[in-house]
This record gives C-alpha cells, structure tokens and sequence, in this order.
C-alpha cells in the first residue's frame, strides 16, 4: 500500500471571510497564501504558518459554518510543552478568551477553548 505523509491542509468553513481572514493572521500568525475568487468574489482562503508546513483552508460558508459551532475540528501541534504557556501569554496579551491549559491523554500539554470568530474551537497541542 502506498505511504500517506499527513495532512496536505484542513478546510474550515467560514461565516464571514474578511473577519476569519483577521483573525487567522493576528491570533495563530498565519499568513494569505492564496485567495480563492469565484465570480469576482472572494470566497477562500489558503493560509500557512512561516514554514510552510502548516497549512489551513477557510471557506466562505455560512450554514456549515454556524453549524460546526463549538466544535473542535483541529488541534494544532506546538513543538514543545513550554509553547503552549508561550501561546497561552500571547493569547491574554491580545484579550482571546481561552479555558487555560490541560493535560492531554497523553500527558501533553493542551491549550483548549480558544475560539475562532465563528465559534470553532481551535485546540494548540504539544506532545
């Protein structure tokens, strides 16, 4: 059976792409990498971290959007468990709520309740 490597990038969807676009980039850093246009409008984005390596998709798409409210679809890898306190300082800094940190099921670090605009939880994990 051939290899799979990991994720190419994960696509959230998104209520509102301006406001998700702001978000994406000032809270987790990430940067436009593409813009998807469809009709003249915007309706994606590609957005990695400074590597390249982490990739993720927003999609213009209010219904699955609200629908997927208070879930949590993602857990972003953070190198090491003294990151997450790091996460968790530049998170009060810029006023994210978030539920603090806990200990994953394997004895990591995990950074929970941190909340994307449309109310996506965003979880930041570190083995």
């Amino acid at each position: 059976m051939p290899d799979l490597s990991g994720f190419h990038h994960v696509k959230l969807p998104v209520s509102d792409l301006i406001r998700s676009r702001e978000w994406y980039t000032s809270v987790l850093g990430l940067r436009v990498e593409i813009e998807f246009v469809e009709d003249g409008s915007p309706r994606g984005l590609a957005l990695a971290d400074a590597s390249g390596r982490l990739r993720l998709a927003l999609r213009l798409d209010p219904v699955r959007a609200e629908a997927l409210a208070g879930f949590d679809p993602v857990a972003l890898q953070v190198p090491e468990r003294a990151d997450i306190e790091e996460w968790r300082h530049r998170l009060d800094d810029l006023g994210q709520p978030h539920s603090g940190i806990v200990t994953g099921h394997k004895g990591g670090s995990v950074l929970v309740g941190l909340h994307d605009p449309d109310g996506l939880e965003i979880r930041l994990y570190a083995d």
